[in-house]
């Protein structure tokens, strides 16, 4: 029923005149993560088999809806393309699953495979896209706003905690601050101390969009419960990328210099 109320409303998506049709919209993709993220922030993708057809539903009206900044705000607009990514992602992990890394699938396309990252796995507004594209073209390049890799679903270990609910516009800061909070003070992913700090990779990988070290110790400072100094010694810790599937890290999965 609630998919397709979703599809009924998707004509009046387009405009965007009421946040309350595109928390609907979304609202399929929130129950799931409330149903099948962990408390320690991963995904039970056993038990997300059994609402596959929930989730290809959401992907499917997806493809009927085309975002128009002329009349989303910014803020709905990086939620809608969170969502996707991270619903698409998850999608594409259950049509291999068991496998033990997302960099494992081979995605078959015309004149044979792509990787997980490069392959037209998602199709919005009749455009397909890949997840690279999601994340550069569409947040990234869009947005400029490094927070989003805090709320990104990866597929990985190392990945930070989900969020259990979609992101909505309208709270998509607040959200985004939580993700990036609650991450940096996870000692399974993150270790700070005024004098030295030891970073996830995610850092590295992103550096150019956290700035200087003396622009990513103001992030971290933004955040981290440890107030960090200036002078602090900075190095990264490798990323798992073994699959974000339900289960605690032990700090030997999650931890571990270049």
């Amino acid at each position: 029923m609630l998919t397709t109320v979703a599809v009924l409303l998707l004509p009046f998506l387009a405009a965007a005149e009421d946040n309350n049709m595109l928390q609907l919209l979304h609202k399929p993709w929130s129950d799931l993560l409330h149903r099948h993220v962990t408390a320690d922030g991963r995904l039970d993708y056993e038990a997300l088999l059994d609402d596959e057809d929930v989730l290809l539903g959401y992907l499917q009206n997806l493809r009927k809806v085309k975002p128009d900044p002329s009349s989303w705000s910014a803020a709905e607009t990086e939620a809608f393309w969170l969502n996707t990514y991270n619903a698409a992602s998850t999608y594409l992990v259950l049509q291999y699953y068991p496998v033990a890394s997302i960099n494992d699938i081979r995605v078959k396309v015309l004149g044979g495979t792509k990787s997980p990252w490069e392959a037209p796995v998602v199709n919005v507004g009749g455009q397909l896209y890949s997840l690279n594209q999601i994340e550069r073209e569409m947040l990234r390049n869009q947005f400029h706003d490094p927070r989003v890799h805090f709320g990104l679903m990866y597929g990985a270990a190392s990945n930070p905690a989900l969020l259990p609910e979609a992101y909505d516009g309208t709270r998509l800061d607040q959200q985004l601050d939580q993700q990036v909070r609650r991450f940096l003070n996870d000692p399974t992913f993150n270790q700070l101390t005024p004098q030295h700090v030891q970073l996830s990779g995610l850092f590295q990988a992103y550096g150019a969009e956290f700035g200087s070290e003396a622009e990513l110790l103001n992030f971290i400072n933004r955040y981290a419960r440890v107030p960090v100094l200036p002078t602090a010694k900075v190095e990264y810790l490798s990323f798992s990328w073994a699959l974000n599937d339900r289960g605690s890290l032990s700090n030997s999965q999650a931890l571990g210099k270049h």
